[in-house]
């Protein structure tokens, strides 16, 4: 029993893992995506963005994020603990003791393995924000936003429902984070980008849109490639373990309906794409994916792969509308990180009630309402002290020339520049 026992542990402490990487591979994702969609001469900086996001992410949850997120109380608000919870590990006599006194619940995965599986998702939320506030935010603004949100705005909300706080008492679910990471992400981009002010020439005096170009879709279309395949470490590793019949038949079918949606949103983004301009938008096709993803990661399990695509496929719809609405507000998202992360996160919570028998309309608004306002309040309040006291936004001369130079010296493409 007992060598069964440890089998199980180092199973599910290695799936774990596993799943940490293939989310931890996103961060690639993000950065070629972004690279791909902004135009060469803020190429650099936006990558120095993302690999500097990501480092800032996990230092901030390992000092204080990760306490704060899972050290609360029951149906609580505030945290118990704000830092020092990620402690020693588990230890064979620890667990054999816990499966002893509960065989059906006890430890199945190494404490580490769960903070390195949680620390990647907080990165991702980051990334998010990164891409709507493309090409005209300042490097080292945007790197001290990321300390607050990585360190104290998203652990707290995430602490409410993953954490057992009150949105978990009240029923609200969220599965993998279509809410808790997606929806989070876009709120701090949204306040982010209504401080920020559109980029130079988007929108034209007399109400016109201008298109903005990115430098380069094979390196965007890699990007949604391996941001498709890092979501099924996203959601199949929510599943947290895979050491028994049901639990590998759940994450198999968890692989098989988030496949299923990305394929629904990227065919229903092309489709209705065509129908409006009467040619394949490409990025709209690639956005389509993504809402997909986006859209099934709050509830990936219950429904049927068709179902699944379904789901897909209405985000792939939403988010199309979405980007051409937010246009004509004039809220510029270079990449449409709001839309695929904020509109589509929205729908994916509200789509469990269609397949979860367990969800309530009501719990699920609630949780919408309550994530949205913290993040946004929050963020709009970091943004505008960021704001005042250093400046967000690059001169007009640094962001007709790239903010490459600007903010980083250096170009990603000098072959193409005139000597």
């Amino acid at each position: 029993m007992e060598d069964i026992i440890q089998i199980k542990y180092a199973l599910d402490t290695f799936y774990f893992l596993i799943c940490g990487a293939l989310v931890m591979w996103m961060a690639a994702g993000f950065s070629m995506l972004e690279a791909g969609l902004v135009r060469s001469k803020n190429t650099t900086e936006i990558l120095t963005k993302n690999v500097a996001l990501y480092a800032i992410s996990c230092t901030m949850y390992l000092l204080c994020g990760y306490s704060i997120m899972y050290g609360g109380s029951e149906g609580g608000v505030l945290p118990d603990a704000w830092f020092g919870l990620l402690g020693a590990d588990n230890t064979t006599e620890s667990v054999l003791a816990a499966a002893a006194a509960d065989p059906d619940n006890y430890s199945y995965y190494s404490g580490s393995s769960d903070f390195f599986f949680q620390v990647v998702f907080v990165a991702t939320a980051m990334s998010i924000v990164s891409g709507a506030v493309a090409e005209r935010m300042k490097l080292w603004t945007f790197l001290a936003f990321a300390v607050v949100m990585t360190g104290f705005i998203y652990p707290m909300q995430g602490m409410w429902k993953w954490g057992g706080g009150f949105l978990n008492e009240a029923g609200f679910l969220d599965f993998a984070g279509s809410g808790v990471v997606h929806m989070t992400g876009a709120a701090g981009a949204l306040a982010g980008v209504l401080l920020l002010g559109a980029r130079k020439g988007k929108y034209g005096k007399q109400g016109q849109i201008n298109a903005i170009p990115g430098a380069n879709l094979p390196l965007a279309t890699l990007g949604t490639f391996i941001l498709w395949m890092g979501w099924f470490g996203f959601n199949g590793g929510s599943e947290l373990i895979v050491s028994n019949i049901s639990e590998a038949n759940a994450v198999a079918q968890i692989f098989v309906n988030t496949n299923a949606a990305a394929c629904g949103g990227l065919l229903a983004a092309l489709t209705i794409a065509r129908l409006m301009y009467g040619k394949a938008d490409l990025t709209m096709a690639l956005n389509g994916a993504l809402a997909g993803l986006v859209a099934i990661t709050a509830e990936p399990l219950t429904p049927t792969a068709g179902q699944a695509t379904l789901i897909g496929g209405l985000g792939g719809l939403l988010v199309v509308f979405s980007i051409v609405s937010l246009d004509k507000l004039k809220i510029d998202d270079p990449v449409g990180a709001i839309s695929v992360h904020g509109v589509v996160g929205i729908w994916g919570l509200i789509a469990v009630c269609f397949t979860n028998s367990d969800a309530s309309l009501m719990a699920q608004l609630m949780g919408i309402g309550v994530i949205f306002a913290w993040v946004f309040g929050m963020s709009l309040i970091v943004w505008a002290i960021l704001k005042a006291a250093f400046g967000i936004r690059v001169s007009e001369e640094a962001e007709y020339e790239g903010i490459d130079i600007s903010e980083c010296g250096v170009e990603a493409y000098p072959e193409f520049t005139q000597q």
